[in-house]
């Protein structure tokens, strides 16, 4: 009976330690378990050309980025201008994922600030980023020669996630036996 007062004491300090363990972790590193897996196949409409499909098998034979991304999104706003400078050095191939948004809307968005994706798939109804485990947009990943994906970024991408993170990881699978 006496030891009954300790109970309250007892749960605050678990919360307490739970809640310091959570303030450690990184919320642009949202495990995904798509890592070392092949990406999700898909073949739907490109954005810029409705009648021609874009399909998964365009991450074949090249190392590619995939940026899920939306004209709504203000976040997606912010790494733009990365991208496109990104895309102007020709690293490494930059496919879009128009997702969840207006034909439209997109496609004057691409116009006005810039087009850094040599395609952009039109997922209108989110099909296909639930299937690549999309939690929101921005997100990008790193798909090898295989198809298989590398590493995911949630979030806006950063010039020093470019620099130090993607670029790098771009290269080195590059280096990789196709």
């Amino acid at each position: 009976m006496r030891l009954t007062f300790l109970i309250p004491l007892v749960v605050f300090v678990l919360m307490v330690v739970l809640l310091g363990v959570g303030l450690t972790l990184n919320p642009r590193e949202v495990p995904s378990p798509f890592i070392g897996k092949p990406a999700p196949a898909f073949s739907v409409p490109q954005l810029h050309a409705p009648d021609e499909a874009l399909t998964s098998e365009v991450f074949r034979g090249q190392v590619s980025l995939l940026n899920v991304w939306a004209s709504w999104c203000v976040s997606c706003r912010q790494e733009h201008p990365l991208l496109v400078e990104l895309a102007k050095t020709d690293r490494v191939p930059i496919y879009g994922l128009n997702y969840k948004d207006e034909r439209n809307a997109a496609l004057e968005w691409l116009a006005r600030l810039g087009n850094p994706y040599r395609s952009s798939a039109f997922d209108a109804d989110g099909r296909i980023g639930i299937d690549w485990g999309v939690y929101g947009v921005p997100e990008t990943f790193v798909i090898d020669r295989k198809g298989i994906i590398r590493h995911k970024f949630t979030g806006p991408l950063t010039r020093e996630a470019i620099d130090d993170i993607l670029l790098p990881l771009v290269q080195q699978l590059k280096g990789e036996p196709g």
